[in-house]
């Protein structure tokens, strides 16, 4: 039962019934929230691979800068629910990311 799994387990479980119906975008929202590092290392892999082997589009909203530079193309930095900057992954440098993340 999925209940009995663990969050990383639950996580990966979610993500896996998404991908059963095949679909060329994949929807994820803070899928590192409460996941052990390695957990997270591993769900980044697996991301990558959907996107440039699978070519399914991800749109990944998510707190964690380091696990979104792994897999991210494309930036858009929010604040209260508006696009405050947009940028590409290559573009983006430490001052834009301190720029727009508290801490």
């Amino acid at each position: 039962l999925g209940g009995n799994l663990s969050g990383g387990q639950q996580q990966q479980l979610a993500i896996a019934r998404a991908l059963a119906g095949r679909p060329r975008l994949l929807l994820l929202d803070e899928p590192t929230e409460g996941i052990q590092p390695s957990i997270s290392q591993e769900i980044a892999q697996v991301l990558r691979h959907l996107k440039e082997e699978k070519g399914i589009a991800i749109l990944l909203i998510e707190q964690k800068i380091d696990f979104a530079m792994k897999i991210s193309d494309h930036y858009y930095f929010m604040n209260r629910g508006k696009v405050v900057n947009e940028s590409s992954a290559e573009a983006v440098t430490s001052e834009l990311i301190h720029k727009y993340i508290a801490v």
